[in-house]
């Protein structure tokens, strides 16, 4: 009697790279909506490649982003947990690669294997930590370290792999949307971590890892800069500087350059 062919594992990237049962890919251009708040919510989205922004308007017309998602991050999960519309709108930030999954098909597979609800669950998982992350944020840090907390994760600062300096182009509303503040105030502190060498934003975003120091101190990057500054004792030939490091050491260097020591301050 012939043995039963034994099934192969189940593979969850593989799963979401292959067309068949409910799954298909769409390309989208930047800007080009996904789904729209308001329309039937009967599938679940996967992000293959770019960057998806989730927005949501209120009644009176007052549009907030609610998450900005990259490659390997599902979106549009309410489908599965009862809602027959969208309460969101996703749009494409930059050309996407996009699979749906339609509802049914992605329900079998949550049943049926595994190794896929794993993966998923840790998704929501993370998903639930971020929003809770992003609502602390929102109630005691400043507008300032909001920015910068944003700048980082949208550069995967604290993800695993290595960070991606240069982010898509966003734009200052955009920003604003994400952290809650007005585009003028965005522009402002903008303006201000590129003068200290934090970020480089000239046609481009590049976020240095210095910017961590505006999260994880107390201080704004106002005050980092001032108190470095009150530590720097002049040299004699009235152009040099010397500051003493917690190491018991004591750097040396010129006045021009003050932008580049900061950032490994």
């Amino acid at each position: 009697m012939a043995k039963k062919a034994k099934k192969a594992p189940f593979d969850p990237n593989a799963f979401l790279a292959t067309l068949d049962g409910g799954r298909t890919i769409s390309y989208y251009r930047k800007d080009q909506t996904v789904f729209s708040q308001g329309s039937s919510a009967d599938a679940v989205f996967y992000i293959r490649s770019g960057k998806v922004k989730v927005t949501v308007v209120s009644e009176q017309g007052k549009e907030a982003v609610v998450a900005i998602l990259g490659p390997d991050e599902f979106c549009g999960e309410g489908c599965l947990a009862g809602q027959p519309l969208r309460m969101s709108t996703a749009v494409a930030m930059t050309e996407c690669e996009i699979m749906r999954l339609e509802k049914a098909a992605i329900v079998r597979v949550l049943h049926e294997e595994p190794a896929f609800t794993e993966m998923f669950l840790a998704h929501l998982l993370a998903r639930t930590i971020r929003v809770e992350e992003d609502l602390v944020d929102q109630l005691f840090n400043s507008s300032e370290k909001r920015l910068a907390r944003a700048l980082l994760l949208l550069a995967n600062f604290g993800k695993e792999g290595r960070p991606e300096p240069v982010v898509a182009k966003v734009s200052q509303e955009t920003l604003a949307e994400l952290i809650g503040t007005t585009r003028s105030r965005v522009s402002f502190f903008m303006n201000r971590f590129r003068n200290m060498g934090l970020i480089n934003y000239n046609g481009h975003l590049e976020i240095h890892s210095s910017l961590l120091n505006v999260v994880l101190h107390d201080e704004s990057a106002h005050q980092l800069v001032s108190n470095f500054r009150q530590k720097l004792t002049l040299g004699s030939d009235g152009r040099s500087f010397s500051c003493s490091s917690s190491a018991g050491g004591v750097f040396r260097f010129r006045e021009g350059m003050l932008n580049g020591f900061i950032l490994a301050y």
